[in-house]
């Protein structure tokens, strides 16, 4: 009896550690009530440092309150970096507007879930699992569709008007990689033999690619 009992407290031991200190999570826990960031500071640390002249500016902007203006996708972000007051909260939002037709093409967000609100319009969206299943939907005003963290995602207006979201993302800056500027606008490049083999394509193709995607 002794020995079962071991046992379970053993099982339960492990089922902790994988719920708090084995999990995975987005930022790390705040350890004060607010930090606001020093986007100015030269300190090198795993967030921005806290500045000590705060004010009620800092936790507040109005940077998605109009549309962005595009012909195909325009991403207006509401990170630490636009309010320095998120910084340590673990949070921020994003505005994506989007021409009739217009694509915010397959990426990722390393250190964010994402979940997002259709202001105006119809979208088809969707990500990629691990095992290559895509999961997509049509959505429309008033819905919400999640992307989970780390998976490739898009989302497409296939409407004759534009349309409008908001991203909500539980990282004060959850970082974008678009699949296609990161392997064919790299720099350096990515050598041409990796992304022939890659993509199954010839080096006239890749060139061709890469010259779309070089830095400007």
């Amino acid at each position: 009896m002794a020995g079962r009992t071991v046992v379970v407290m053993m099982m339960m031991a492990v089922v902790v550690i994988m719920l708090s200190g084995g999990r995975v999570s987005a930022d790390p826990d705040m350890l004060q009530d607010i930090c606001v960031a020093d986007l100015t500071s030269a300190v090198k640390v795993n967030g921005f440092p806290c500045k000590s002249n705060v004010t009620a500016e800092d936790f507040f902007s109005d940077v998605l309150a109009k549309p962005g203006a595009t012909n195909n996708s325009l991403v207006t972000g509401a990170n630490v970096q636009r309010i320095p007051g998120l910084n340590t909260l673990g949070v921020s939002l994003s505005r994506i507007d989007y021409a009739p037709g217009g694509l915010n093409p397959p990426h990722t967000h390393p250190r964010a879930t994402e979940v997002v609100f259709v202001l105006e319009g119809e979208l088809d969206v969707g990500f990629i699992t691990t095992a290559n299943v895509l999961l997509s939907k049509s959505i429309k005003k008033g819905e919400i569709f999640v992307f989970p963290r780390g998976l490739v995602h898009f989302q497409k207006n296939n409407g004759k008007s534009p349309a409008a979201v908001i991203a909500a993302f539980n990282s004060q800056l959850p970082g974008t990689q678009s699949i296609a500027v990161t392997l064919f606008g790299a720099s350096p490049p990515v050598p041409d033999n990796v992304l022939t083999k890659a993509f199954q394509i010839g080096t006239k193709e890749v060139q061709k690619i890469k010259s779309r995607f070089a830095p400007k």
